[in-house]
């Protein structure tokens, strides 16, 4: 794109136009998180568990002192070499969000089917602290559609972002967000997968605010040039 070269007035008559548009987007976007907010909820039957560093636990414990809970879906199965990079990529925004997200009543966590030793060396590698555990005791990530048998695959079964699936892949990622009331009973209350993720990467919406965007208009496909943080060649 071949960029016009403006005074600086002219410059900001055309910011503040744009302005407009952002104020309606961020207007917009507060009406749609209220909606979020009251979406009815889903009790959850089933005792999930899970292996922590700190032993097994169950999903109601996962929620330790608060009421709410935030799961990162990150890909990463028990015959995967190493993690997904595109959950990398995400996982590189969590480290040191929990501390902020706990003063708003929010645990938050990510959860793998890997077995907690594959995780656990990923983890190290990678240079993350945030909470990491293991749903591999359980059904957890194949009942929030996250993880997928090969015959659910083939038989047509599997569902990812609320349609059919089309990929292949056993693994996929996402985000569950739980409640708990006062009695200890706990609610699915929202998911979002795909492109729903967009908005919790906070580097690519660094990179959408420069003259180039995320520029992956002429890659084969759209995280072409992404690398696990420990992998680019420079």
């Amino acid at each position: 794109m071949k960029h016009q070269i403006v005074t600086r007035n002219e410059w900001l008559e055309a910011r503040k136009a744009l302005l407009l548009q952002e104020k309606d987007f961020s207007k917009q976007r507060d009406k749609l998180s209220a909606a979020r907010r009251e979406l009815p909820w889903v009790a959850i039957e089933d005792e999930y568990i899970f292996d922590t560093n700190e032993g097994v636990k169950t999903l109601n414990e996962l929620f330790g002192k608060h009421s709410q809970l935030i799961i990162y879906h990150f890909m990463i199965g028990d015959d995967w070499k190493e993690g997904c990079k595109s959950c990398s990529f995400w996982a590189d925004n969590f480290n040191g969000i929990d501390v902020h997200l706990a003063h708003r009543d929010i645990s938050f966590l990510a959860i793998s089917r890997a077995s907690l030793s594959k995780i656990n060396s990923f983890k190290s590698r990678m240079d993350w602290d945030f909470n990491w555990v293991s749903s591999a005791p359980s059904n957890f990530n194949r009942d929030f559609n996250v993880s997928f048998d090969p015959e659910d695959i083939k038989s047509g079964n599997a569902t990812y972002n609320y349609r059919p699936m089309t990929s292949e892949m056993d693994e996929l990622a996402g985000v569950s967000v739980f409640t708990k009331n006062s009695n200890g009973d706990i609610f699915h209350t929202y998911s979002t997968f795909s492109r729903g993720l967009d908005l919790l990467n906070g580097a690519y919406n660094y990179i959408d605010l420069t003259p180039k965007g995320r520029n992956e208009q002429d890659l084969s496909y759209s995280m072409e040039w992404l690398r696990h943080h420990d992998r680019y060649e420079d």
